[in-house]
């Protein structure tokens, strides 16, 4: 009975592969240096969010916009009013939550009950309930 012997691995695959290695840990170095980054910086801006000043608000609808994008919209360019101590932070939480190993608000004991509370007290627009509101009203009208 003849054993097959796995195919020889040539150069080029060999460098391709190493190659690859090096990416995907430098990825994770980067993720990692984003988490150490970001989560301190979350903690920084949740206490501020729910405060009542106008970067209080900035902040609030940064947070609530990464918490749920399709029920909280943002307009970016209200990051512009933020002093660059807090625009540094919203950066760092941004990188965090691009490759997150949970959701900002699940940082947080009761965080989801946090976020929506915060919602509620900034009254910001839930865009889904709004959706659903009229798509309700189209149904009632036909």
């Amino acid at each position: 009975m003849d054993a097959k012997l796995p195919p020889a691995v040539n150069a080029d695959d060999a460098c391709q592969q190493s190659a690859f290695i090096a990416r995907i840990r430098a990825q994770e170095e980067r993720r990692l240096q984003a988490q150490a980054e970001g989560l301190p910086a979350l903690r920084r801006l949740l206490p501020i969010a729910r405060r009542d000043t106008g970067q209080s608000r900035v902040i609030a609808h940064f947070l609530l916009s990464l918490y749920n994008g399709n029920r909280f919209k943002m307009d970016l360019t209200d990051l512009r009013g933020l002093d660059q101590e807090l625009f540094e932070d919203c950066l760092a939480v941004l990188r965090m939550d691009n490759t997150p190993q949970r959701e900002v608000h699940c940082y947080f004991e009761n965080g989801g009950a946090i976020w929506e509370k915060m919602a509620s007290d900034w009254n910001v627009t839930d865009y889904r309930l709004q959706r659903i509101e009229l798509q309700e009203l189209k149904g009632a009208a036909r």
